[in-house]
């Protein structure tokens, strides 16, 4: 990608994020020790390949559009600004760290980390769909959402089961 993100650009740099997020849910699935952490993560693994379906339709109906700021040019540039210091929009990401993974605990921390970063992203992202786009952005920011309460919910079960 160039110096400029084009908004067909960011979505697809969403399409990225949540495959990562899919390779990272579903290579836990495979190292977890207990099922209830399994299952959480296979079902967060399973809500990314939706999230990818979505960005996928949203690309497929892009028209070029710019965002409605004074400023363009700035605003694409601090896109790529979030973009480059977040590490789920780098190819095999999500599964190069999952199997760096020590512990579930370790792997409900990043999953938090990722969820928010996700929805800082795509707030942002926002701003570059049309308005239609935006009703499916925020519908994906509200899953993100509880994606980040159930993996906060388990890691507060998880810090129960070792105390």
């Amino acid at each position: 990608m160039g110096e400029d993100f084009s908004a067909s650009e960011i979505v697809q740099i969403g399409i990225q994020i949540e495959k990562n997020g899919k390779d990272f849910y579903t290579t836990i699935t495979e190292f977890s020790q207990r099922d209830k952490v399994k299952e959480v993560f296979q079902f967060l693994a399973t809500e990314e390949e939706k999230h990818i379906k979505i960005f996928s339709d949203i690309l497929s109906g892009f028209e070029e559009y710019e965002p409605s700021t004074a400023y363009p040019d700035e605003y694409f540039a601090y896109l790529k600004a979030l973009s480059d210091t977040y590490i789920f929009t780098k190819e095999n990401k999500g599964k190069d760290i999952a199997q760096k993974i020590k512990d579930d605990i370790q792997a409900i921390d990043l999953g938090i980390g990722f969820e928010k970063d996700s929805i800082l992203f795509y707030l942002e992202m926002k701003n570059l769909i049309w308005e239609e786009g935006q009703k499916i952005i925020d519908q994906l920011i509200e899953e993100e959402r509880g994606h980040l309460r159930k993996l906060l919910e388990i890691k507060k079960g998880f810090e129960m089961w070792n105390d």
